[in-house]
C-alpha cells in the first residue's frame, strides 16, 4: 500500500516541500511513500486532517494559516508545540490519534549554524507575530537569547511577548541578529529600495535601508525564486544571511525522520528545493 504525507495550507501551491520531500523518500529507497501538496481552507482543516488516516496519510506538514489549529486538535503534542502554541508537523497512528510537533524551532536554530558563532547571548529581533514568529521566538529565547518582536499590530507583539515572556519594541531596534517571520517580501525585488517614502517591502517592515545595515545577521524565512528586498539589503551592508530555503530544508529534515525513522540526505534536499 503507498504511504502518503503532504504539506497542508491554504495556499500551498508555492511550496517547495514535494519537490525536497520526493527526492527524499527516493533516495532512501522508500519508492511506495509519495509526499504531496494538500489545500485546505480553514473551515475545512479539522474534517480534513481527520481523515487523512484513512486514506493512507502517515502524516502532514501544516503551514499557514493553520499551524494553531494543528495544535488544537491533536491528541498528543511535544513540549516544544504546546509551549509554541502551534504545531507544523503531524504525524497519524493507525487507530487515527494525532500526535503533534514543531520543527520549525529547531530548524531555525540549525539553519542559524550557516552564519558561524554567534555572541552567547545575542540580542535577536523578529519581524511578525504568527505561527512561525511563535516558533523563532521559543527557539531563540530557549538558546539564550534576548528576544524582541516587531509586528506592524502593536497588540499581536505585546501579546506575543507577553505569553513567551520577551519584549515587544513598537518600531525596529538594533540587534546581532534579525529573523524576519512576515510574509513580506514574497517577490524577488528588481532593486534595493533605499528610501521610506513608498509602500515597498523594507517600509513594510519599518525600515530603511541604512537600519538593515544595523544587523550583522539577518534571516528571512520567506523563500521565492530570487532573493528578498531585506536580504539584499542586508547582503548589500556586508551582514551574513540564511534563506527561507534553509529554513525549509532544517525544519523538513526532522518532519521526515519524523515520520520514517531514517536520517534523510540533507544536501539532495538542499538541491530540490532550490530547483
Amino acid at each position: 500500500m503507498r504511504v502518503r504525507v503532504g504539506v497542508l495550507g491554504w495556499p500551498v501551491a508555492h511550496s517547495r516541500s514535494p519537490a525536497m520531500h520526493n527526492a527524499a523518500l527516493a533516495a532512501v529507497g522508500l519508492h511506495d511513500w509519495h509526499y504531496q501538496r494538500l489545500p485546505v481552507p480553514p473551515a475545512l482543516f479539522e474534517e480534513t486532517v481527520r481523515a487523512l488516516h484513512l486514506v493512507g496519510f502517515a502524516g502532514a506538514n501544516v503551514t499557514i494559516p493553520h499551524k494553531r489549529a494543528a495544535l488544537a486538535l491533536a491528541d498528543s503534542s511535544s513540549r516544544a508545540a504546546s509551549e509554541i502554541g502551534a504545531a507544523n508537523t503531524l504525524t497519524f497512528a493507525r487507530d487515527g490519534t494525532i500526535a503533534a510537533e514543531n520543527t520549525d524551532a529547531p530548524g531555525l536554530l540549525a539553519a542559524l549554524g550557516g552564519l558561524g558563532e554567534l555572541p552567547a547571548r545575542p540580542r535577536a529581533l523578529v519581524l511578525g507575530a504568527g505561527g512561525s514568529a511563535r516558533a523563532a521566538v521559543w527557539a531563540l529565547r530557549e538558546s539564550g537569547a534576548e528576544v524582541a518582536i516587531w509586528n506592524r499590530t502593536r497588540e499581536r507583539a505585546r501579546a506575543l511577548a507577553d505569553e513567551l515572556g520577551v519584549r515587544a519594541v513598537d518600531a525596529p531596534e538594533p540587534a546581532e541578529l534579525l529573523v524576519n517571520c512576515t510574509s513580506v517580501g514574497l517577490h524577488a525585488p528588481d532593486r534595493v529600495e533605499r528610501s521610506a517614502s513608498h509602500d515597498l517591502p523594507l517600509n513594510q517592515l519599518g525600515m530603511t535601508l541604512d537600519q538593515v545595515g544595523e544587523y550583522a545577521n539577518v534571516v528571512d524565512l520567506v523563500y521565492s525564486s530570487g532573493t528578498t528586498q531585506l536580504l539584499a539589503a542586508a547582503r548589500e551592508r556586508g551582514a551574513r544571511t540564511v534563506d527561507g530555503l534553509e529554513v525549509l530544508v532544517a525544519q523538513g529534515a526532522l518532519s521526515f525522520e519524523l515520520w520514517t525513522g531514517m536520517r534523510p540526505p540533507l544536501e539532495l534536499m538542499r538541491s530540490a528545493a532550490r530547483a
